[in-house]
């Protein structure tokens, strides 16, 4: 069996008790509820104790996880450890439902987080989910390849045209979970026009969150197969993102692409620039793989790579998320010039697989300049690592 893009670091496990468990939590028997009127010592320590535990699947566990009032029908896995928190619902599309950053008892949300969880909630209230085996939309719902018409359907009744494959819309198998890692199967062997089973992976070391997503073609043809993850991160006035790239595809009323163009001034994001206030909704080309996000206000930052060279950031107005989507193929990449296999899609074999990493690493803006006081703030930090970045791709700059 051959493996596209195999040379992959695995993320690396936390060392742990080998004696430590994971259980569920039933309704009101958390370690916090039974201190509450405890000393405030005694309850920050409970508190805490009862943010780390896992919550692994069972009934109910969603509600227990994030302290709702009543039950839900949809089960989920917490991995926690003393800097993270993060639910994932594998019967969502794989999708995840909350990740926070610990600071001094609190959770604060990097993703937006997901209010309630249900099995009947819209995919895109989620905070979080895997696109494969392609990403976005294809044009007419067909492509041509290896001498052949491609259908591919429809997967929402809301959309004109099939988005996201339909990973994000399956049910997917805990395989094996612990404190700190997940890994979630996905057979689709009987899918058309894409036949294949895929693996997630969610693991947590330190204070930075991997994911591995890897796919493999179980069909008898080969197809052009593409990956990414779409997580929708928060937003509020002080949001600044760093993601140097070169171009970018402007997009038509339906948002497909019509025309490459170098990326302009405002939307090169070589240092850390404000978000636009106005909708962008394209996919950029030429990326270098790493990013930063700034909330200035709540002096955090997050560190964002992949093995990829797109992504798709999507800013609607008004909204207190906005969506940075690693991917390994712009939108509509079967239907350019050239095809997928031109614009970074990997065609499979039978048998073949293609594996994508990707990392969210979160840190407290002034704990790093405390650690360092002669280096400039973090904010200063990504725009001198996007700059960096920008003029080595583009001398020109």
């Amino acid at each position: 069996m051959s493996v596209a893009n195999s040379a992959v670091r695995r993320p690396t496990r936390s060392n742990m008790n080998p004696g430590a468990s994971a259980a569920s939590v039933p309704p009101g028997a958390s370690s916090a509820s039974a201190a509450s009127s405890a000393s405030p010592a005694a309850a920050r320590r409970a508190r805490l104790e009862a943010a780390t535990h896992p919550v692994m699947p069972g009934p109910s566990t969603s509600a227990v996880a994030i302290g709702a009032v009543g039950t839900s029908d949809v089960s989920c896995v917490t991995l926690a450890n003393a800097y993270l928190r993060l639910d994932v619902a594998p019967q969502l599309g794989g999708g995840i439902t909350r990740f926070d950053w610990r600071s001094e008892g609190a959770l604060e949300p990097v993703f937006r987080r997901c209010e309630r969880v249900s099995a009947r909630m819209d995919p895109n209230e989620l905070a979080c989910y895997p696109l494969l085996p392609y990403s976005n939309r294809i044009g007419e719902g067909r492509f041509h390849f290896g001498g052949r018409d491609v259908e591919v359907p429809r997967n929402r009744a809301s959309e004109p045209l099939p988005i996201h494959g339909d990973g994000w819309l399956a049910h997917w198998v805990v395989e094996d979970a612990d404190r700190e890692r997940v890994r979630l199967v996905l057979d689709r062997s009987g899918g058309e026009p894409y036949a294949y089973r895929a693996v997630l992976t969610y693991a947590l070391d330190g204070a930075t969150l991997a994911m591995t997503l890897e796919v493999e073609n179980t069909g008898r043809e080969a197809l052009p197969f593409g990956l990414g993850v779409h997580p929708f991160l928060a937003r509020d006035a002080s949001t600044e993102l760093s993601a140097p790239a070169s171009g970018l595809w402007l997009s038509g009323a339906d948002w497909l692409p019509v025309r490459h163009v170098p990326a302009p001034p405002a939307w090169q994001f070589g240092v850390a620039y404000p978000l636009p206030a106005q909708m962008v909704n394209h996919a950029f080309s030429g990326w270098s793989g790493r990013a930063a996000v700034v909330w200035e206000r709540r002096r955090l930052s997050l560190s964002i790579c992949a093995n990829t060279d797109y992504y798709v950031l999507y800013t609607p107005p008004g909204e207190r998320f906005f969506c940075f989507e690693p991917v390994d193929h712009p939108i509509n990449a079967v239907n350019l010039e050239g095809g997928g296999g031109a614009h970074g899609m990997t065609v499979l074999g039978h048998g073949e697989r293609l594996v994508r990493t990707f990392s969210f690493t979160v840190e407290r803006m002034d704990m790093r300049a405390a650690a360092n006081p002669h280096r400039q703030g973090a904010r200063g930090r990504a725009g001198a690592r996007g700059a960096k970045g920008a003029r080595a791709r583009h001398p020109a700059l």
